[in-house]
């Protein structure tokens, strides 16, 4: 363990701790709060970073922790020099009047430090650490090339509709009803279920029925074809993971009533099979893709390219699809490691599901609350936020107090509901989610 820093705080000091993926819990710890950590094995594999040991008794931050001694006191910033092969885990502990911040072994030269001052935030309460995000979101994004300035899409999705039942003829009856309402939509995005899974080569799903025909319906009606792909992940029962066991790495958590797996990126047949992909979801006229469960991509494990970290060999793959389907195309990352994805993606989800299916009562909560609030700053000095969609039909019981967390978001504007199912209400809250196109 290295020490980077010991801090004098006050009582209203305040820790930020960046979560390694869309999915891992990021927010402002005070003292006295309960540290979030995995309960559950796949829960370290899908929510908090593989092979990462989750310190018992500090905030962990991956490649870039915050504390605002909450005194007047200028915000020190401990955050990744550079993400192209690591990722330095830092971590800060309270002790009495102090906060010590720590890096692992062999880590501290990859951690660059710098101080906020109060007066770069102005007078409002905690804006030295918004300051200090804002500083390092500028300084970090610029270094690696983020993909910034475009006008946040506005979307219609079918996941939180339809989940994996969706078929070619919902998405049809649902262009149809954009353009009978004259709904501002840029974007008609297909969600899990048009496919037969993870790992069987992206198969259509016969259930699905023609995936051409729903795609040539919604570039008929002016707007782009997006779709869903988990690329980086597959079951471990899946076809590829049977016949292809050497481009298969360790465990990815569970999903689909199938254990998941990472695949070797750096593998020649698997660069291949991604080729062929999104080669041919390039040729259908897709140009928008959303690219879910990446971070399976990066977990730990011995790969084709022995001289290969998780990070660089996770980066060479989005490499690969942003080459095969062009400069043009829109990437949204989900489930994705945040630091790392900076300059290869257009927007980045970054927070948890709204709800899984079953949650339309409400007994969910507001799942992604916390982190999309936390990681507001990141839009436009990484890339365009996502704070998943909107649902606005009546049956979902927290329609207004998700409403309201989305419409103070920033970054893309996305819903995802039957339209004729939609009360006055839904479609007012629609029309008020698409007035701003580059919020």
């Amino acid at each position: 363990m290295s020490i980077l820093s010991e801090i004098a705080v006050g009582p209203k000091a305040r820790i930020y701790a960046e979560g390694w993926q869309s999915w891992s819990p990021t927010t402002w710890y005070s003292r006295d709060d309960a540290v979030l950590r995995p309960e559950e094995p796949w829960q370290h594999a899908m929510r908090f970073r593989p092979g990462t040991e989750i310190a018992a008794d500090a905030v962990q931050g991956e490649g870039l922790l915050v504390v605002d001694p909450g005194d007047g006191a200028p915000a020190h910033v401990f955050g990744a020099r550079d993400v192209g092969s690591t990722v330095p885990t830092i971590r800060a502990a309270w002790h009495d009047d102090r906060v010590t911040v720590d890096t692992d072994d062999g880590s501290a030269s990859a951690v660059t430090t710098w101080s906020v001052d109060a007066a770069a935030g102005g007078a409002d309460a905690g804006a030295t650490g918004s300051a200090a995000l804002a500083s390092f979101g500028e300084r970090f994004g610029a270094a690696a090339g983020a993909r910034t300035g475009a006008p946040s899409p506005r979307v219609w999705c079918t996941w939180y509709q339809y989940f994996e039942e969706v078929t070619s003829a919902d998405v049809v009856e649902n262009v149809r009803a954009i353009d009978d309402r004259g709904l501002d939509i840029d974007v008609v995005q297909i969600d899990d279920g048009w496919s037969l899974g993870t790992g069987e080569w992206t198969a259509a799903n016969p259930r699905f029925g023609s995936l051409p025909d729903a795609v040539a319906a919604i570039r008929d009606s002016g707007r782009r074809a997006g779709i869903w792909a988990a690329p980086f992940s597959v079951g471990a029962t899946s076809t590829v993971a049977r016949e292809h066991p050497d481009w298969v790495l360790g465990d990815a958590g569970r999903n689909w009533g199938d254990d998941l797996r990472g695949l070797d990126l750096t593998h020649p047949g698997v660069r291949d099979y991604l080729t062929r992909v999104f080669s041919g979801i390039r040729d259908l006229g897709i140009d928008y893709v959303k690219l879910d469960f990446l971070y399976a991509g990066a977990i730990p494990g011995a790969r084709w390219d022995a001289d290969a970290t998780p990070i660089s060999a996770y980066r060479s793959g989005l490499e690969l699809i942003r080459e095969v389907l062009g400069d043009e195309a829109f990437l949204l990352g989900c489930g994705a490691p945040i630091l790392p994805s900076v300059g290869l993606v257009d927007a980045m989800r970054v927070s948890g599901d709204t709800f899984h299916e079953g949650g339309e009562d409400g007994s969910q909560g507001l799942r992604g609350r916390m982190s999309l609030e936390a990681r507001a700053w990141q839009h436009d000095r990484f890339w365009i936020d996502d704070p998943d969609c909107l649902v606005a039909r009546p049956e979902f019981a927290l329609r207004e107090e998700w409403a309201e967390v989305v419409l103070a978001a920033p970054g893309i504007r996305g819903f995802s509901d039957r339209i004729d199912g939609l009360d006055d209400r839904g479609l007012d809250l629609v029309r008020e989610l698409l007035k701003e196109t580059n919020a």
